[in-house]
């Protein structure tokens, strides 16, 4: 009998790429969504995989109704608990962000127990959950064993989500018995880019949009730490069927690159195809004015000149990936936002047919 996988918030930009790669791997799999209300906006989910031995399954689920997971889970072997809350812009209370993020992972978890059938889940997490934004240690390569001090006061709300989450998955794990028990691997990942499977925003949207809509005159020294959201939807199968990933958690790390190394590669694509994509350096002291009146070049402050090692040991020989050329991550997301409508289309825009599936 085949084994069904449930993908949490599978519209999601990682979440549909998890689909999309258990889909291709021949698993059933159910994928949950907030509402069914208009299936119409769901077709291009259904269709990720049109020659999957199994149509896709989609139910409603809601992280702060624990009733919502009790048929979601049913029945099913594997969970991939991908969805989690995300603040676009400034947070007023971190408890909007926390509380869903805490409680959702729970109510998640609890009816995976209860069900009594589901043998793994496969966490996503976060690399904010091994370092807080603003305390990175000079020199220092960070591994699966650190953890984001939660106490810390340069620690963000959405930080805290995540390190807290995880916790309380592990803290969750580590209490059950008998039928209940069931295994669990964690997928850290850095800033997720690569190809997007449809009309979507978020974090690395706006990365990229920023490059492509010349948003940016000048690039400061920060560095963005980078992996490709195709060996994150593969990281995911990776830690669903190897054995030695269970009980662990995974870095999911593909470059440490300047901004300035970012526009280069996209400006040698994309200029000759008519963007404008800013190159220039923004010394220290001119980032410093501006951030009196511009709230990101404030945010970009204490980042500048510090970038953040990483140990993607795990990641390589546990699970078997090993990291895409950053210059394919960068130009196949920029192109998928091109083509479907996100970012808009010069007159010499040429276009190029974008590699989607996670294993090459």
């Amino acid at each position: 009998m085949t084994e069904t996988v449930l993908v949490t918030g599978a519209t999601g930009y990682l979440a549909s790429h998890v689909v999309k790669v258990f889909q291709e791997a021949g698993y059933k799999v159910r994928g949950t969504v907030r509402s069914l209300k208009d299936p119409d906006k769901l077709n291009w989910l259904k269709n990720l995989c049109p020659d999957a031995k199994h149509p896709l399954e989609l139910v409603e689920a809601n992280l702060l109704d624990p009733g919502s997971w009790k048929d979601a889970v049913k029945g099913c072997t594997y969970v991939m608990h991908v969805a989690s809350p995300f603040p676009m812009g400034h947070v007023e209370n971190e408890d909007d962000v926390i509380k869903p993020a805490v409680e959702g992972t729970k109510n998640v978890l609890q009816k995976c127990a209860e069900a009594g059938t589901v043998r793994k889940v496969v966490l996503t997490s976060s690399v904010v959950a091994v370092h807080g934004e603003d305390e990175i240690e000079p020199g220092k390569a960070y591994t699966e064993e650190d953890w984001t001090n939660c106490e810390s006061k340069t620690v963000g709300a959405y930080s805290k989500s995540k390190t807290l989450a995880e916790k309380a998955a592990w803290d969750f794990v580590k209490n059950l018995e008998g039928s209940e028990k069931f295994e669990l691997s964690v997928i850290n990942p850095m800033l997720i880019l690569g190809p997007v499977l449809n009309v979507t925003s978020g974090t690395s949207v706006e990365v990229m949009k920023r490059f492509m809509e010349n948003q940016m005159t000048a690039l400061p020294q920060v560095g963005l730490v980078i992996c490709d959201v195709r060996d994150v939807a593969l990281a995911h199968l990776r830690a669903m069927t190897i054995p030695e990933a269970a009980n662990h958690r995974h870095l999911i790390y593909s470059a440490n690159m300047w901004l300035k190394e970012v526009a280069d590669i996209l400006a040698k694509e994309f200029r000759p195809q008519g963007y404008t994509i800013p190159t220039m350096h923004c010394p220290y002291f001119v980032l410093w004015l501006a951030s009196f009146f511009n709230k990101t070049a404030k945010s970009y402050l204490s980042r500048v000149g510090r970038q953040l090692k990483i140990d993607n040991t795990r990641m390589r020989t546990v699970l078997k990936i090993e990291p895409r050329d950053v210059s394919s991550t960068l130009n196949d997301m920029v192109y998928s936002l091109i083509d479907h409508g996100i970012i808009k289309k010069t007159d010499k825009y040429r276009g190029k047919k974008v590699e989607i599936k996670a294993e090459e």
